[in-house]
């Protein structure tokens, strides 16, 4: 979003993606991630219209229940992350024939709303989960305004 720069941190050995699909602004993998699915963490930003995080974030679980295939939701809850409200959901679906958990992390600022999931195949969910409850922790919204003198974007390091 040019009116905001999306900051986080990733694990070493993590590679981001390019040429990523309008509204996503980070997809990284392991480089190295053993058989499987391959977990991935996908940052995406969009303008909400919306008046706030709730009501935002129950349109785009109805809207996800619409195209997610055998979607079922395990936990929902709203909470403190890092000094920062945030909307979480951890819910189960398949791709193809892989049974996938994801975790997503909501916020809402300034009519921006942006979300971290992270996905894995259930089987590898607990090597995974704290991982990427870890990445959510350092996601940074910064207002920018329009024209701003950074211009909005996406900042990324890796973790040491």
């Amino acid at each position: 979003m040019e009116s905001h720069r999306i900051d986080l941190s990733l694990p070493p050995r993590w590679a981001t993606r390019r040429q990523l699909p309008h509204g996503v602004v980070v997809a990284a993998r392991p480089l190295d991630p053993g058989p499987g699915p391959v977990p991935e963490v996908v940052v995406r930003a969009v303008a909400v219209d919306e008046p706030d995080l709730a009501t935002w974030r129950e349109r785009a679980l109805r809207e996800l229940a619409d195209h997610a295939v055998d979607l079922a939701l395990e936990d929902d809850d709203t909470f403190d992350l890092a000094g920062r409200t945030v909307r979480y959901h951890r819910f189960a679906h398949r791709v193809g024939p892989d049974d996938l958990l994801s975790e997503q992390w909501s916020w809402w600022q300034d009519g921006v709303g942006v979300t971290l999931t992270g996905s894995v195949a259930r089987t590898a969910y607990v090597l995974y989960c704290d991982l990427f409850e870890e990445i959510a922790a350092t996601l940074e919204i910064t207002p920018t305004g329009m024209g701003g003198a950074d211009g909005g974007g996406t900042g990324v390091s890796a973790a040491g």
